[in-house]
Order: structure tokens, then C-alpha cells, then sequence
């Protein structure tokens, strides 16, 4: 199934999710779920700068919890392909109105195994797989020259649904990122060239005087892509769609491929 672009649509909800306000709210059905609020903890001490609103405040993570509550996922429902049912649910998550659905961790690891992580921007998505854009001379895409597998994270957590990719990175062609990067504003294009990116700069100064002489030198004719600019297609081995249920007993789906077909299992949470 090959993506389309799609629009923010009507108010309706994936899953039917519904969520607790994470203390002393109400869950379904207006039950009470009795979870205590996260409360801020006033710990200032007088040598900490009494003109800083946070100086000395904290917070308990471990009080912070959400009960989920949602229809749930059958391996019934699901779609014959991954990229099938990612399109389903980044449909869903589009027309739910969250901010930047498309947005997505991409975890890399450098040649001693310590991985990294970051967000980016998902791009494209069709039955080969998934593309963002980005600098080859960055952490992540020397990472990736030197090792291709590649972990991708769409954390819709408004949703209660994550949906994680395993696969490898493959750089795509010349024309796929000279198409792409012609879509960009023109102030995006001039940023590739102006971000040696993942490389240490002076100062904020620095970077905005390469920006500068960038828009003196292309104020408006069209940008030529950099060199070392283009874009990576992640070729999934593995998707999982995770779906937030009650007491923690989450639904993990997950499409492994076998050849030509997909396999799916379900996970304990």
C-alpha cells in the first residue's frame, strides 16, 4: 500500500482511547482510578538563587503514572503488511490532531556499540519502507555508514500507541533527494548548507553569519542540494504496534519479516 499525504481530519480517536489525568482524575465510565497527582516539592535552601523559580523544586517521577484505557488489538484486525497497518494508524494519529505525528526517535549505534538516539522528521513511507533526510556527515548518518542497522520510534503517546521499526538504512538516490529537498521552504535549504551538522561551532553568532551569507548569495534563485545532504530508506525487518491497555497489560503486535511474507507474534508487555 503506498502512503498518501493526508490531512487532519475530524475529532475521531484511535482506539478509542481514553486516559486518566494521572491523579485523583476519572477514567471510564467516570470511575475514580485514585492515582495520585505528581506534586512539586518545595525544597529551596538559602544559598540557591532566590530569583530562580526552580531553584531547589523537584518532582518524584515515580508517582507519575497514567491507566490507559482502550478497545485494545487483535491479531484479527490487523492489516496483511506492516506498512499497511502504519498507514491505518498514522491516518488515525493525524486526525487525532496531535503535534508532529510524523515525528520519530531514530536510534543509531557507533562502532563500539554505544548507541544514540535523536528526533527527526519521517518524510515518506510506502511498502519499501520508511525515508527521513539528513546530513551524511552527522552522527547518525556516520553511524550508519559504518553500520546500518537502525531502530526507528513514533512515541504517540496522547494515543496510547507506539509503533517501533528494526531494519536496516539504506541511502536513497540522487533525484529522491533533490525531488525532496526542492519542496523545502527556502530558508530550510539554506540551513543545510549553513549546519556542518553534528560539528562543533563557536557560537550561535558564527552560525547565523553562514546563514547570512548564504541568503546574500541565494536570495532567491533555487538552492543547489549539498553534496553531503540526501536521504536514508529504512528497510524493516521487524514493526511492532503497541497499543496501552489496562494494568499495564499493554497489546504488542509485532510483523516479522520471512522472505516475502510477514510473520506476526504477540508479545507479553
Amino acid at each position: 500500500m503506498v502512503a498518501r499525504p493526508v490531512r487532519p481530519g475530524g475529532p475521531r480517536r484511535a482506539g478509542g482511547f481514553r486516559q486518566s489525568d494521572g491523579g485523583g482524575g476519572t477514567g471510564a465510565g467516570g470511575k475514580s482510578l485514585g492515582v495520585p497527582r505528581p506534586v512539586l516539592q518545595d525544597r529551596r535552601v538559602p544559598h540557591l538563587d532566590p530569583h530562580d523559580p526552580f531553584a531547589g523544586v523537584t518532582v518524584d517521577p515515580a508517582v507519575m503514572r497514567k491507566q490507559y484505557r482502550s478497545e485494545g488489538l487483535a491479531e484479527t484486525e490487523l492489516a496483511e503488511s506492516p506498512f499497511e497497518e502504519f498507514a491505518r494508524w498514522f491516518i488515525q494519529t493525524v486526525e487525532s490532531g496531535l503535534p508532529e505525528p510524523n515525528a520519530m526517535v531514530v536510534s543509531t549505534v557507533d562502532e563500539a556499540g554505544r548507541p544514540s538516539s535523536r528526533t527527526v522528521l519521517l518524510k515518506s513511507y510506502d511498502e519499501h519502507g520508511f525515508v527521513f533526510f539528513t546530513n551524511y556527515g552527522s552522527r547518525k548518518g556516520r553511524e550508519l555508514a559504518a553500520n546500518p542497522n537502525i531502530s526507528l520510534l513514533f512515541p504517540w503517546h496522547a494515543l496510547a500507541r507506539q509503533v517501533v521499526v528494526r531494519g536496516t538504512a539504506q541511502r536513497t538516490g540522487r533525484d529522491e533527494t533533490a525531488a525532496y529537498f526542492r519542496t523545502r521552504p527556502h530558508g530550510s535549504q539554506l540551513g543545510a548548507w549553513a549546519s556542518a551538522q553534528s560539528t562543533v561551532v563557536a557560537s550561535r553568532e558564527e552560525l547565523d553569519q553562514r546563514y547570512t551569507e548564504l541568503a546574500e548569495r541565494y536570495p532567491q534563485e533555487q538552492v543547489p542540494v549539498p553534496p553531503e545532504w540526501g536521504g536514508f530508506r529504512v528497510v524493516p525487518d521487524e514493526v511492532e504496534f503497541w497499543q496501552g491497555r489496562e494494568n499495564r497489560l499493554h497489546d504488542r503486535l509485532r510483523y516479522v519479516r520471512e522472505g516475502d511474507a510477514w510473520r506476526v507474534e504477540r508479545l507479553c508487555p
